[in-house]
């Protein structure tokens, strides 16, 4: 077989999903890193520190002296085991550590040595990040975009994936946008989630043709939209979802209590998998105390409450219509129409779901 060389084929990484290996230490990984790495790390955070303290003391050749006493014995045959599982099971993958310097020719020499060699990323993870960064900046500024917009509840996300080059937005950032948009698993730190947005235009760039995107303010959940990417989607037409009210109140209640329950089930059983999705629902409506009203916010959770333990005692969820109802007519509506009237003039399209998707295909 032969060797693969090393490489700097960053474009090809990311558009190819290339599997990647990061021999960092878990607290740099824990910060950001890349979509389909791992994290085998060639030291510890502990072990991190002690050589970066000694190399600040005593220099280089002491802090490798150090870093070679640290990591030996059963310890080193672990992560030399770690790199060749990784190694076989992605034989088109590559590793890198953070300047592509001496942890990663160290852990391809540890490697060799093992039998396996195993390309890695020249410049390592700062050269990748560097060019996801002016790779985001360069589709922001040459792409063209349609943002789907719409009432809460029409199903934006949903319609958003039948068209033709969808970027995800929601799902990259792993929170629908809203109160209630929080998921069961965490969110993406905020370099996580950029580098995946970056991957996901640059395929979005190769597929050609216009980007969709759903609306957004400045925040999903925590993480921050690029500053160049909010103001370019300001500026881009508009297509307005529009579905009945019942469809509505129907999609919310998949989303937000059916699909909810089971995710918080799933991860935490039976019995703290209610409790966890009662509070989840009461907490995110908590959210929205001061703006919907101190009167208004009460008579809701009342409703909530009173559709949780229906839903407890016989699995009945109907209940939970009256206050997504209520919510999304007073609430969301009013918000969301005052919203629209000032972008008026940005409307391309207005319809339902088939609607768009046939507009799109035209474009």
């Amino acid at each position: 077989m032969s060797i693969r060389p090393d490489t700097d084929q960053f474009r090809q990484i990311f558009l190819n999903d290339t599997p990647l290996m990061d021999v960092r230490a878990p607290v740099e990984y824990a910060r950001g890193s890349f979509p389909n790495t791992a994290n085998a790390p060639l030291m510890n955070d502990e072990e991190r520190h002690r050589v970066g303290i000694c190399y600040k003391e005593k220099g280089q050749e002491e802090a490798i002296r150090l870093g070679h006493q640290l990591v030996a014995g059963d310890i080193k045959a672990e992560r030399i085991e770690a790199w060749k599982r990784f190694a076989i099971q992605h034989p088109d993958g590559y590793l890198f550590c953070f300047r592509g310097g001496l942890r990663s020719r160290l852990t391809q020499q540890w490697l060799k040595e093992a039998g396996i060699d195993y390309p890695l990323v020249k410049g390592g993870y700062k050269a990748l990040r560097r060019f996801l960064i002016d790779s985001l900046d360069d589709v922001i500024q040459q792409g063209t975009f349609h943002v789907i917009s719409g009432r809460t509840g029409t199903g934006k996300t949903r319609v958003l994936h039948d068209m033709p080059n969808p970027v995800d937005l929601e799902g990259l950032a792993n929170h629908r946008g809203s109160s209630f948009g929080r998921q069961v698993t965490p969110q993406p730190s905020q370099i996580d989630f950029e580098n995946a947005l970056a991957v996901a235009m640059l395929k979005a760039q190769d597929r050609g043709g216009p980007i969709y995107l759903e609306d957004e303010g400045r925040l999903v959940g925590r993480c921050s939209l690029p500053l160049d990417l909010r103001e370019r989607m300001a500026s881009a037409p508009l297509l307005i979802l529009e579905r009945p009210l019942s469809e509505r109140i129907a999609i919310i209640r998949e989303d937000y209590v059916e699909d909810m329950l089971r995710d918080y089930r799933q991860r935490d059983g039976e019995a703290a998998g209610w409790e966890n999705f009662c509070d989840y629902l009461l907490s995110a409506l908590d959210r929205v105390r001061k703006r919907l009203g101190g009167e208004r916010h009460q008579r809701l959770r009342r409703i909530m409450e009173d559709a949780l333990a229906l839903q407890a005692e016989s699995g009945d969820l109907s209940g939970h219509e009256r206050w997504i109802k209520s919510l999304l007519t007073d609430y969301y509506d009013p918000m969301y129409d005052y919203q629209l009237s000032q972008k008026s003039g940005r409307i391309a399209m207005a319809g339902g779901p088939q609607a768009l998707a046939d507009w799109a295909t035209r474009q």
